[in-house]
Parts: structure tokens; sequence; C-alpha cells
């Protein structure tokens, strides 16, 4: 592995990281990984499990995503089988599986963090605390909305979802993609590596070598327009120490019309079936 760049944990611990580059896939590995990593997700900043709309980047987090909701629904609607069997990992406070369970699917989810499990079960969802526990059970559709990005030993979690699959099954994984322009731009300032939270690192490279080696492949690849602003956005204040909209917002959009171009997005969608 090669040193691809020190960055640190801006968002709760201000403490210091290094990414290294593994050169075989094209990925970036945090290091060194906490023992008490669980401690790391204790911060109310941490959204995804606390359902927060107080400030206004938390109210522009949960306006976009209930339109991603939707988009999502779209997405694993055109993946349904007769039975609609849904496994979402990594669900956090629930509400995707929810906006699912709405749409006549049959909703499974897996959620390690404590305080969001409970959250979600207070909705009413059945969650699970690993997918340890659902090993004699299939699934038509298994999602992970930037979910892959914090599981360790990631090719061993990878086999074990694959497992979770029927047949002709569908994956569906949403990662950040370091080889975007805003990550390029803000450098170590990204919010994406969010070390370290996110343990690995992908590119287009990383995600279809490691379901290669599962006998998968990539049959889609789609992009999250909104997550460049979002992360942009995060980007900003970490670099300067406070809110740029508008710079964030010419950063988000270039960005974007870029990754026209290159197809290098902040974030990506792949699709992944059996070969």
């Amino acid at each position: 592995m090669n040193h691809y760049l020190q960055t640190k944990d801006f968002s709760v611990s201000q403490e210091q990281f290094k990414l290294e580059h593994n050169l075989e896939l094209d990925m970036l590995i945090t290091k060194p990984v906490p023992g008490n990593l669980d401690s790391y997700y204790e911060s109310d900043s941490y959204i995804s499990h606390t359902d927060a709309d107080t400030s206004f980047v938390d109210k522009i987090y949960q306006t976009v995503k209930k339109y991603s909701l939707r988009k999502k629904i779209k997405l694993i609607d055109i993946y349904n089988r007769d039975e609609k069997k849904l496994l979402d990992v990594g669900c956090g406070t629930g509400d995707f599986l929810i906006a699912a369970y709405n749409n006549n699917w049959n909703v499974c989810g897996v959620e390690p963090n404590e305080n969001a499990r409970r959250k979600a079960i207070e909705k009413g969802l059945q969650i699970n605390t690993g997918i340890d526990e659902l090993l004699e059970k299939k699934y038509d559709v298994i999602t992970l909305w930037h979910v892959l990005e914090h599981l360790p030993n990631v090719s061993e979690k990878i086999k074990k979802i694959k497992n979770l699959l029927v047949e002709d099954g569908t994956l569906i994984i949403a990662v950040p993609n370091f080889k975007s322009y805003d990550a390029t731009h803000y450098k170590k300032y990204w919010a994406a590596y969010d070390v370290p939270r996110h343990l690995s690192h992908f590119s287009k490279t990383s995600i279809n070598k490691l379901f290669q080696k599962e006998n998968m492949e990539i049959i889609n690849i789609k992009p999250m327009l909104f997550d460049s602003f979002y992360v942009s956005l995060l980007s900003e204040k970490y670099k300067n120490g406070r809110q740029n909209y508008f710079k964030a917002f010419l950063v988000g959009l270039y960005s974007n019309i870029r990754a026209i171009k290159t197809k290098e997005h902040s974030s990506l969608i792949y699709i992944i079936k059996n070969k």
C-alpha cells in the first residue's frame, strides 16, 4: 500500500487518520481503525442516526432525503419479484424501509447502532443488529445506501451479503467516489472521507474487482447528483471553518458537469447481480 493523504475526523473527535492506497484494488483504507469505533458515531451531528431537523444543513439533508426516497423506491421496483422481499443493510432510522413497505415490499432491516435501531423499531419496523442473524433467509433485493464504506472486513461482508440473495436477486450499493472532482478539489477536507467511520473508500475499479471475486457483475451505474452539493457544503465548513453556500453550490455543480464526461460523480449507485 502507498500513503495517499492524511485527513482527520472533522465532525466528532478531531483525531488524525491516514488514507492508504491499495493499488491492486484502487481503494483507500483508513488507518488506524480505532478499537472503540462505535463511540465515533455518538454525536448529534451524525444525522442519519438522529433524524435531526434543526439546523439549515439538517433541513437541506432532510429535504433531499425525501426526494431520494422516491427515487430509491422507483429503482428497487425495477427489480421486484413476486415476493418483493427487501433487506436494507445499515438502515439507520428506517425511513427507506417505511417507504418500501408503503409500496408493498416485505421489508427487513439491519442496523448495528443502538440509537438508530431503537428509532426504527419505534416506527414499527423489524430490525436486526447484524447480518449474521439472517443467514437462513433470502431476499429479492438487498440495498446498502452509503453503508459498504462503514463495514470492516469488506470482502468477508460482501460474501455474506451475496449469500442472502435469491439466485437471480439484485444488490444495490451506493458509495462515495474518491475519484470525483469534489474529492480531488477538497482533498483532505472532503467530507465524504468521514474518517474513521468510513473504513474503505471506493473507486469504480475497486467495486468492480471486489464483486468479480464473488462471481458478481455490475449491470448498471447511476449517479447520486445531490451528493456533490451536500458533501461540498460540509467540506467548505471543514476547510474554512464556516459555511459558504454559494461556493459549495458552484463546486457541487461543476463536479456534476465534469462527471458528464468522466462519469466520476461524487457518489455512485451500483446495481449488481450474479453472473
